[in-house]
């Protein structure tokens, strides 16, 4: 027995060895070498700009500063010409109606009824202009086949640089006189409606802000569209295709991702339309060249005169610098006028991109 237990072999061991003895296993993880990612260089070591890079950012910003500088140069020599002619108003510039430049010793004259005529027939343009040019941008870009939509769009962008004169003419020699039985029958029946009254001249007269709303409609209308249409092309097509997918109807697609996409866009096209309304010149003098008995009372159907069709009708009186100065103060008035538009719809486009 006791040879048997001092032979015997130590448990834990198969090969006979001592479990004390034993090495451990290695370790993986110990074993594994060093990362060998190089650390980030700091920001001073990062690639610089290329020269053409510097050259082209200085470009730009040195275009910027002077467009922005040119812009307040005109307002500055706007005011410092428009100050004479100010001093010798014997009327109040911002409420007086009348306009009396011609004996610079006595001038008197005021920018409220150019002011009133002016939003007026800017108002009407665009209140026409915005619903036909949407239908229209929405049609092309939606409904109408590619063959169809392409040569249309082309049309559309021809018409916006046509010249106002082209209008102007047009709406003189061949609007107006298409229009006025219409005309004359919504005075007829609709003249209980106070903007739809008897105007302030003969109702043969046919240069009214009604016809001169129309015709400004027309020539906004092309810019007012093409830049739409363009807004509405760049609908994501994964929000298109998502929608019609879930079962949308095409009108569904385009009230749910159509429109909330092309809203802004939208707003500062037809913007851009009413800055045009405002200051086109030549269209206007060809339309509202007509007698006026009284002041603007807010009819469409009055005459008169907007700030760009009393500058260009009056042309001749410039010869007189304190007579100038009156038609400059009015430039600067419309010119502060579009500035304000533009700066609305500025804020409107950088609203709804937030």
């Amino acid at each position: 027995m006791s040879e048997s237990s001092s032979t015997r072999t130590p448990t834990g061991d198969p090969g006979g060895r001592s479990s004390s003895a034993t090495t451990p296993p290695e370790d993986p993880i110990s074993e594994q070498p060093a990362s060998t990612a190089a650390p980030e260089p700091p920001a001073s070591d990062k690639p610089k700009k290329r020269p053409g890079d510097r050259i082209f950012q200085n470009l730009t910003t040195g275009a910027g500063i002077f467009v922005v500088a040119l812009i307040g140069l005109i307002g500055l020599f706007l005011l410092i010409q428009a100050i004479p002619a100010l001093q010798a108003d014997k009327a109040n510039f911002l409420t007086n109606h009348g306009w009396s430049t011609n004996d610079p010793a006595n001038m008197s004259f005021g920018i409220l009824d150019l002011l009133e005529v002016t939003v007026a027939t800017s108002l009407v343009a665009l209140i026409i202009a915005m619903p036909v040019s949407l239908g229209i941008a929405l049609f092309l870009t939606q409904y109408a086949p590619r063959k169809l939509a392409r040569p249309f769009a082309y049309v559309i962008d021809l018409l916006a640089a046509v010249p106002s004169i082209i209008f102007g003419l047009w709406g003189i020699l061949v609007f107006a006189p298409a229009i006025e039985p219409f005309s004359q029958w919504i005075n007829d029946t609709f003249s209980w409606f106070p903007l739809l009254a008897p105007g302030n001249v003969a109702p043969s007269v046919r240069g009214t802000i009604f016809t001169a709303g129309i015709v400004l409609a027309v020539m906004i209308l092309p810019i007012i569209t093409s830049l739409s249409r363009e807004v509405f092309e760049r609908t994501p097509t994964p929000h298109i295709e998502g929608a019609l997918a879930l079962g949308a109807t095409r009108w569904e697609v385009i009230r749910t991702t159509v429109l909330p996409f092309g809203k802004a866009g939208y707003v500062g096209a037809s913007m851009l339309g009413l800055g045009r309304a405002l200051g086109e010149t030549i269209a206007l003098a060809v339309i509202l060249l007509i007698p006026q008995g009284r002041n603007f009372d807010w009819s469409l159907f009055d005459g008169g005169s907007t700030f760009a069709s009393k500058i260009a009708a009056n042309y001749s009186e410039f010869n007189n610098e304190i007579s100038a100065g009156a038609y400059i103060a009015a430039g600067l008035v419309l010119f502060v006028l579009t500035f304000l538009v533009n700066f609305a719809a500025r804020s409107v486009i950088g609203k709804k991109g937030d």
